[in-house]
């Protein structure tokens, strides 16, 4: 496979998350397609452990935009290896451009292999991860593993392009991997106890209960398509889906309205980090 090569980036697009907070923006190569991130460190009190991805890259014939949040529990160890390999894994697939769906679903599978076999040198914390990948500003992959979650707006309407993979809604798995799922009062349910997702990268201790394979959805960037957002749950635990793409939608310049999200967030009293990567088509 060719040389990747990246373009339209303004800030460095691989910054990770040890400072408070950090910001950016980009775009594609003709510069219809722009976006903006922003991650700040959240109120609890732990380093920065989210991550994440915005960048386009070149391809052979092909331009594809990638972008990802990782948000890291028990240690960044995880979210910051999963920026550094998961695209690069997807993208190494041989299938990768006649079946896109299989080849993300077998890179997110090896990566979480890799992830537990290093799991003396990371550490026993974890990862969830939202990805999407943009082929020629055309066609849209997106991919997760855990509660970061992607919203697409098409004329407006908030779009969920993923599925929160929850203790309670995924139960079943669980409990049939030898597992349990608890619910004390004035917290939220939990695997074994422990866990606030249903599937993560890592989380060596817990994996045998837990899942790694994601959802993946597919679909066309046409005309009435105005914004992406990915963002860990830090925001969606305080921001609606409709409300994220209304005041996204609001702001032209990408990175602002990442930034005035992730603001928004931490006012509401986010506990969490707060990370956010916005995509802006065809203003």
């Amino acid at each position: 496979m060719d040389r990747l090569c990246c373009f339209g980036a303004s800030y460095s697009q691989l910054v990770g998350g040890r400072s408070s907070s950090s910001s950016g923006r980009g775009k594609n190569h003709n510069g219809l397609i722009k976006y903006g991130f922003s991650l700040i460190k959240g109120r609890a009190n732990h380093p920065m452990e989210d991550y994440h991805v915005a960048k386009f890259v070149q391809i052979q014939e092909h331009e594809l935009g990638l972008f990802a949040i990782y948000d890291g529990h028990l240690g960044d160890a995880v979210p910051s290896y999963l920026q550094k390999h998961l695209f690069s894994n997807i993208l190494k697939e041989e299938e990768f451009w006649v079946d896109p769906n299989r080849s993300i679903s077998k890179a997110y599978e090896r990566t979480d292999q890799a992830i537990l076999s290093h799991s003396p040198d990371l550490g026993r914390g974890g990862s969830t991860a939202v990805t999407a990948i943009l082929i020629n500003g055309q066609r849209l992959w997106v991919a997760n593993v855990g509660d970061s979650r992607a919203v697409l707006s098409r004329g407006g309407q908030a779009i969920q392009m993923t599925t929160d993979h929850e203790p309670n809604t995924e139960r079943g798995s669980i409990e049939h991997r030898g597992g349990f799922v608890s619910n004390m009062p004035g917290d939220v349910p939990r695997v074994n106890g422990q866990l606030a997702v249903s599937r993560a990268f890592g989380d060596k201790s817990l994996k045998s209960h837990l899942r790694s394979d994601p959802d993946v959805r597919d679909d066309n960037i046409d005309n009435n398509t105005d914004i992406l957002i990915l963002a860990s749950d830090g925001l969606w635990k305080v921001v609606s889906n409709q409300e994220a793409v209304d005041i996204g939608r609001g702001i032209k310049d990408p990175m602002k309205a990442a930034k005035q999200l992730t603001a928004e967030a931490l006012k509401r009293d986010s506990k969490d980090d707060i990370s956010c990567v916005v995509v802006r088509f065809r203003w």
